[in-house]
């Protein structure tokens, strides 16, 4: 299973705007096919920056529906939010392979 995370750091100004953006972008970003699902979370870590992050994981169907993404659909769906929001928001892009997963069963 891989992961696509985006990290991205949110200028305070810009932050209630963003935030419904993002939640437009997400959908659309799933509807490439590339995608199971995704989850929009909060990072309550206290960092030197100013502003609001959040991390973005996308589940990736496999490392080469990924690979699509970059080729056929990245670009356009970055642009959107660039124009946007241009320097009030700074972003970066990790991918993470899941090794095992692990739950608690009560039963």
């Amino acid at each position: 299973m891989i992961i696509y995370n985006v990290t991205v750091n949110i200028d305070e100004s810009i932050h209630d705007e963003w935030l419904i953006w993002i939640k437009e972008h997400i959908p659309q970003v799933l509807a490439t096919g590339k995608f199971k699902e995704a989850k929009l979370t909060k990072v309550l870590v206290e960092e030197d920056m100013d502003g609001v992050t959040y991390s973005i994981q996308y589940r990736a169907h496999s490392h080469e529906a990924l690979e699509d993404y970059y080729k056929e659909d990245a670009d356009r769906l970055r642009l959107e939010g660039l124009k946007r929001f241009a320097d009030k928001m700074l972003a970066f892009r990790t991918e993470l392979e899941v090794i095992d997963e692990y739950t608690v069963n009560f039963t």
